[in-house]
């Protein structure tokens, strides 16, 4: 609408079809951004006759969020389908395998272990669909609390030894006074086990990974820094993608679900605060997982 008329052609095109046959019409229109964000506007249009003198109705529906929505959910559903398929694929091969290899007794060990690991790396991948699912549907201000940084940090170093022990990787904790946050304990646990689990796959062995907290003013910065591969600049604005991953085929040695860092900007986002990287290749990573000290947030992210 401009001066109170209206400026679109196919509108004004749909308008004049009703008022010449006197039947109803719908139709979805997309309309060119007029503000900043460059994207433009699907609308659902639906026009009745009033009488006989030519007046009708229209009425407008922005249909532009709810068809990003759906088209977000459609690719989710591909890449979950595409991911699912490799390591189902895998068991079944390794199955045929133990089959064929039934009067040998050292195979069938040999390929119950590799069973073994790709079970295990099916049952993370839907761990953590099923984590990014619940991030995505709830309420984020449902289980705020006080809670203690120390105790979140501990507790996700806990559930990342085992896998640092088994790379040699060192993994340091700096907090100069026990900070406390209004926030879900369950995710920043989540998130922060995300970073740190991250930080191991891709560093080489006998290196370290460092955890420091800042307190600045109105918000609390956790910075996980490690001394791995680096991530290439063409790569830092994707890696926070679902399923993005930088070195697929490490991905695969490591058994990465291409999923913790989309975990890790959700649980920021819904704590009202957002997480940030610093990388070069061969010079290592530092990620800066940020939140405010009290503010509640308002929403999440898709």
């Amino acid at each position: 609408m401009r001066d109170n008329r209206i400026t679109s052609q196919e509108l004004m095109a749909l308008i004049r079809v009703v008022r010449r046959s006197h039947r109803g019409q719908e139709g979805h229109l997309e309309l060119p951004s007029t503000g900043l964000t460059g994207t433009s506007s699907n609308l659902r249009v639906r026009i009745s006759n009033l009488d006989e003198h030519g007046r009708v109705l229209v009425l407008i529906d922005d249909v532009s969020e709810a068809q990003r929505v759906d088209a977000i959910r459609r690719d989710f559903v591909a890449n979950i389908s595409h991911e699912l398929k490799t390591p189902i694929g895998a068991l079944s091969l390794l199955s045929e395998a133990v089959a064929g290899a039934s009067d040998n007794p050292e195979l069938v060990k040999h390929f119950a272990a590799k069973m073994g690991v790709t079970s295990h790396r099916l049952t993370e991948l839907v761990q953590q669909i099923i984590n990014l699912s619940r991030l995505q549907d709830a309420n984020p201000l449902q289980e705020f609390e006080l809670v203690s940084l120390t105790d979140v940090i501990n507790q996700a170093i806990a559930l990342c030894l085992t896998n640092a022990e088994s790379r040699k990787i060192a993994i340091d904790f700096d907090i100069q006074e026990d900070l406390k946050v209004f926030a879900d304990k369950e995710q920043l646990v989540m998130a922060i086990q995300n970073l740190v689990e991250n930080a191991i796959n891709y560093s080489p062995h006998n290196t370290r990974v460092s955890i420091a907290v800042r307190g600045e003013h109105e918000k609390i910065e956790i910075l996980v820094k490690d001394q791995g591969i680096g991530i290439p600049e063409a790569d830092l604005e994707r890696i926070f993608e679902r399923f993005y991953r930088v070195d697929p085929a490490r991905s695969r040695e490591t058994g990465g679900t291409g999923l913790g860092l989309s975990i890790v900007k959700h649980v920021a986002a819904n704590h009202g605060g957002e997480v940030k990287v610093w990388s070069r290749p061969g010079e290592g990573s530092t990620f800066t997982f940020t939140i405010p000290r009290s503010k509640l947030p308002s929403k999440g992210v898709d």
